[in-house]
């Protein structure tokens, strides 16, 4: 019997296959390794970058410099005015970006990179807050800075323990750590966030109520002595298959929708002496108009409905309407 021998292709195929899944395990370890050393010099660290007045400079050389890129993009977008400056460049010139309030996050896995030591002397000079992030904390970095978060790995993914992989993810982790717990103690939000991503899908997502919904005129309102007839006639003039029924205040009370319109005649009810209140829909779902336009379409969604309106915080008279058109239309839903 002659044993069936994989092909040559096939081969390949499960090599690249075991290569990816080492590869993997080994950064999966080393994010473990580096969630371990974690201690209260986390804490200084967010100390001092959120008592910084100025900006934070995030500073590296090489893939160290890429992922610094990262680090101060990240920290731009949740609140945390950041830019990335170039260690080579810095020690030419560009290092006339630092103001004397800003702070710096300096990134070097060997905490020896010639270009990073010699920015040192500056950082001291101008009294600037250094945090370190390296994977020698006795490096010349880590000794220079006021905190140095320890991003050392057990071993790099790359087979000849050359290419920086694994060590890189740990920095990248490190510097998403510490914009996240940034982003906690300012108490950045969502709407916090909306206002920076305006565009693109992600801007879409968090487009505020007020921004896409119905107002003035075209909200459909009656009163609550309202006939049925003319609650009837306010819902075919704005055509979003509901009314919102209101108080002597103004304030909205309930709503009737073509469901509770089809169950009043259903009953043979008189349209013109029967009264809007009497068929409405009480305790209706509503929505403030700061909230985003993704927490409507989850409240639609959750009571299966297509229309909400958006009430006053203080007064709960209704402001305006969203119809899950709307949510379609703006590329919410």
């Amino acid at each position: 019997m002659t044993s069936e021998r994989k092909s040559p292709q096939a081969e390949s195929s499960s090599s690249a296959l075991a290569s990816a899944r080492r590869v993997l395990a080994i950064e999966t370890a080393a994010l473990e390794a580096v969630g371990r050393a974690l201690d209260e010099r986390v804490d200084r660290a967010v100390d001092l970058l959120a008592a910084c007045t100025g900006k934070v400079v995030v500073v590296g050389m090489g893939k160290s410099g890429i992922i610094c890129r990262k680090i101060a993009a990240t920290l731009a977008s949740t609140g945390t005015t950041a830019s990335f400056l170039h260690a080579a460049e810095a020690v030419h010139g560009d290092f006339g970006v630092v103001g004397r309030s800003d702070a710096v996050l300096g990134l070097s896995h060997s905490g020896e990179t010639e270009e990073m030591i010699r920015l040192l002397p500056l950082v001291k000079r101008f009294g600037l807050p250094l945090i370190a992030i390296t994977g020698n904390v006795e490096s010349s970095l880590g000794r220079a800075a006021d905190v140095a978060l320890d991003s050392s790995v057990p071993e790099e993914a790359c087979p000849m323990g050359l290419a920086p992989t694994a060590s890189t993810t740990a920095a990248l982790a490190l510097g998403d750590a510490l914009a996240v717990a940034l982003l906690e103690r300012r108490g950045f939000t969502e709407e916090d966030f909306a206002q920076l991503h305006p565009a693109g899908s992600l801007g879409r997502k968090l487009l505020k109520v007020e921004e896409i919904m119905h107002s003035g005129d075209d909200v459909p309102v009656v009163a609550m002595d309202a006939s049925v007839a003319d609650t009837i006639v306010e819902m075919s003039g704005k055509r979003l298959g509901v009314t919102g029924v209101v108080d002597d205040a103004g304030v909205l009370t309930g709503v009737v929708t073509d469901g509770d319109l089809r169950r009043a005649m259903g009953k043979g009810v008189d349209v013109k002496s029967t009264k809007a209140c009497e068929i409405m829909t009480t305790s209706p779902k509503t929505v403030e108009g700061g909230a985003l336009a993704a927490r409507a379409l989850a409240i639609m969604q959750d009571s299966s409905i297509t229309s909400l309106f958006i009430v006053d915080s203080q007064s709960a008279k209704p402001r305006g309407i969203l119809h899950l058109h709307d949510l379609l239309k703006a590329g919410i839903a």
